[in-house]
């Protein structure tokens, strides 16, 4: 029966741990770490843990800035506000305050 018991908290740290490279993209550092604190892992683990989170973010971004580039690069800003502009009404509302400085 200890066995089990060792083999299902083996399986929940594996689960978090897996669960927390999944989220890393999503998470800051210091999220990472308190999480990861809360396991028993060796340190060199933890490191290599925070090391890969790290990176899994940096390729996220990199991936999503590269296809918003991408994107954009295709769109002609011309046409596009004639688009706007031929199929759409503008309705500009604005307030505009003084305050008098103290």
């Amino acid at each position: 029966m200890a066995n089990e018991d060792k083999d299902k908290g083996l399986s929940e740290v594996i689960k978090k741990v897996v669960s927390i490279g999944v989220g890393a993209a999503f998470m800051t550092e210091d999220a990472v770490k308190k999480v990861l604190a809360d396991l028993p892992l060796p340190k060199e683990i933890v490191n290599g843990l925070l090391k890969n989170a790290q990176t899994v973010k940096e390729d996220f971004v990199q991936s999503v800035r590269s296809e918003l580039s991408d994107h954009l690069s295709k769109v002609d800003p011309k046409k596009l506000m004639e688009e706007v502009l031929e199929n759409y009404d503008i309705d500009v509302q604005a307030k505009v305050k003084f305050t008098k400085k103290k």
